[in-house]
């Protein structure tokens, strides 16, 4: 079975990136493992054409289709968003509007092989988890479009470095293994 972990961030070695890695870890004696970072992928802003929803296909061909791969390859997706002003980051926000032609609101849409399951782990700078909620619950909307299973989801407050992972070692690890 194949997992999939993807940071959500934009910056390759913060905090999202350090739950990522011990995310990863845990992972790996269950699961094969790819690990990625939405800023390693380029891609244009989705048009509102809306062209998809009568093809089931983007006019734009970026590295969207190359992510999607990889979520087609996994069974089990787990995604590490931090919280940029209240929501996800602007790239994955993007990515997501991409998606359009995967997403079940309108027929004929394409879409991943059944089955899979999603899990969401959201961090923030703050001592309140309302942020967490809104970054959770725009991941889990995402999933449900996709029709991926949303099974677990974990919000990490006061996350202000990297180093501020250390300590919720063991809650993040405690959440892998529901996953």
């Amino acid at each position: 079975m194949n997992a999939l972990v993807i940071n959500c961030s934009p910056v390759r070695n913060g905090a999202t990136a350090e739950i990522v890695n011990i995310v990863s870890d845990q992972l790996k004696g269950k699961y094969t493992v790819k690990t990625s970072c939405i800023d390693d992928y380029s891609f244009s802003f989705c048009t509102g054409c809306r062209s998809c929803h009568t093809t089931a296909k983007c006019v734009l061909h970026d590295d969207v289709d190359l992510i999607m791969d990889e979520m087609e390859r996994a069974d089990v997706i787990v995604s590490v968003a931090p919280s940029y002003w209240a929501d996800i980051p602007g790239q994955f926000k993007a990515f997501i509007d991409r998606c359009t032609p995967w997403c079940n609101t309108h027929e004929p849409h394409a879409a991943l092989r059944k089955g899979k399951k999603g899990y969401t782990i959201a961090l923030r700078t703050g001592p309140s988890m309302r942020e967490c909620d809104k970054v959770i619950g725009s991941i889990e909307h995402f999933y449900g479009h996709l029709e991926i299973e949303c099974c677990n989801h974990l919000g990490l407050c006061s996350v202000e470095n990297k180093e501020a992972i250390a300590p919720r070692r063991k809650e993040i690890i405690d959440f892998c293994r529901s996953v």
